[in-house]
């Protein structure tokens, strides 16, 4: 990350405004289903967070998180993150992230969540490999069917991220301690995807299915493995959480 990004809360209304620009431009949705600069505000003042990265004086991407409760404590949910695209792959989501985890932990919040697509193997790279996220739980069409051109008029499967902030798997994750993923009892492969063919449709039924199945024996997704014909998940029994 280039020296002059900086990271800080958004606590004005030209912040939260700029976020409703930042997000419109990263995924070109409709009004309908843009969040309004008022979402942005109730998470700042509600004990959620609206961060911002800040190129001098200019927003250039930001990460919003809304509360919420497990079992009696909170947690957040990281509803998006979003970085301009002549911006992207200068380290600025992790920055971001990291930040967003010391921010939590300095109110003793222990455990972020967020939902991604699971057939954006680069996205998994980054929040299972490094990250230190796992994954037990698929949730189909979380959204709907919207009018984005991201989600190739398909139903909007997620996988849930659960970020355990201070757990041994999430400090040697974002230490770079994490040995490259080789080998695991399961696996869940996704091919390389051409958004030109229909066949998409068909791979996201069956990871669905793959997915669900490995949940309901207590196994959790916790690396990506990159390999020629694609990516695949690995799993492994889990008890922990």
């Amino acid at each position: 990350m280039t020296s002059q990004i900086q990271i800080r809360k958004c606590t004005t209304l030209p912040d939260f405004r700029r976020c409703v620009e930042i997000q419109k431009a990263v995924w070109n949705e409709s009004d309908l289903e843009t969040e309004p600069y008022t979402t942005f505000v109730v998470a700042g003042q509600t004990g959620g967070q609206v961060l911002g990265a800040f190129d001098g004086p200019v927003m250039v991407g930001f990460t919003m998180a809304l509360v919420g409760f497990h079992d009696n404590a909170p947690y957040l949910h990281s509803h998006m993150t979003a970085v301009l695209a002549e911006y992207r792959n200068r380290k600025i989501g992790r920055a971001l992230k990291l930040f967003q985890r010391e921010e939590a932990l300095s109110r003793d919040i222990r455990r972020i969540e967020w939902t991604f697509d699971p057939l954006e193997t680069r996205n998994a790279h980054f929040n299972l490999n490094r990250l230190g996220a796992i994954v037990r739980t698929y949730i189909p069409n979380f959204y709907g069917i919207t009018s984005s051109p991201l989600h190739r008029n398909l139903p909007t499967d997620r996988l849930l991220a659960e970020w355990h902030l201070d757990s041994p798997l999430v400090v040697s994750a974002i230490n770079n301690l994490t040995p490259d993923p080789t080998e695991a009892p399961a696996t869940i492969h996704i091919p390389k995807l051409d958004p030109t063919e229909s066949s998409t449709a068909s791979i996201q039924s069956r990871i669905r299915s793959e997915f669900q199945s490995w949940f309901s024996k207590r196994y959790a997704a916790t690396s990506l493995r990159f390999t020629p014909t694609g990516a695949d998940y690995l799993l492994q029994p889990w008890s922990d959480f």
